[in-house]
């Protein structure tokens, strides 16, 4: 049923938002050189890698510019870059990726390969027992604050509790967190 729900909504979402998904694009091509995508590969379902999509909103050669994590005033996002991650709008590619069954609305943190020594074996299995989503119950309870820990904790008790009661809790929360406090 959940994966069922994913794709109509995602289906939908993409549909309903698309002059929104062009007019991104658009101001990106716009505003700096490169894709106007950003692809990274990530852990899914059952351990499976997956590209994930995100719209750019750094330089193209951020990676080789800084730090894997962004920081505050990061020099590395682009004008548009600032605007999209503060409305959350940079994610919105991912709902292709729950579209074609890599991702969930609702679920862990995509893991990056290199996470892996983050958990333990038996924690890396359970994580991995769900899709990934795009957002969840450690993005909506701290957004960009927290630990790894606090994050890892919530991610894990999400999959122990798994429900659509919850994935619709944590999709309202979501929604209020971006329209209230601006997105990432």
């Amino acid at each position: 049923m959940k994966r069922l729900l994913d794709g109509l909504a995602a289906g939908a979402g993409l549909a309903v938002l698309s002059p929104v998904l062009l007019l991104v694009a658009a101001a990106i091509r716009l505003d700096s050189p490169g894709p106007v995508l950003f692809r990274q590969t990530r852990i899914g379902l059952g351990g499976r890698e997956f590209q994930i999509l995100k719209f750019r909103s750094m330089v193209t050669d951020a990676a080789t510019r800084g730090p894997f994590n962004t920081q505050e005033n990061d020099p590395r996002i682009t004008r548009v870059g600032r605007l999209i991650r503060k409305t959350s709008l940079d994610e919105l590619p991912q709902l292709w990726n729950v579209l074609v069954g890599d991702m969930s609305l609702v679920g862990p943190r995509p893991d990056v390969p290199a996470q892996r020594g983050l958990y333990t074996d038996d924690e890396w299995r359970e994580r991995h027992l769900v899709r990934p989503g795009i957002t969840g119950l450690a993005q909506a309870t701290l957004r960009s604050s927290g630990t790894e820990d606090q994050r890892k904790a919530l991610d894990l008790r999400y999959v122990r509790e798994i429900s659509l009661v919850l994935d619709a809790k944590i999709l309202l929360m979501t929604v209020r967190q971006v329209l209230t406090r601006g997105g990432n």
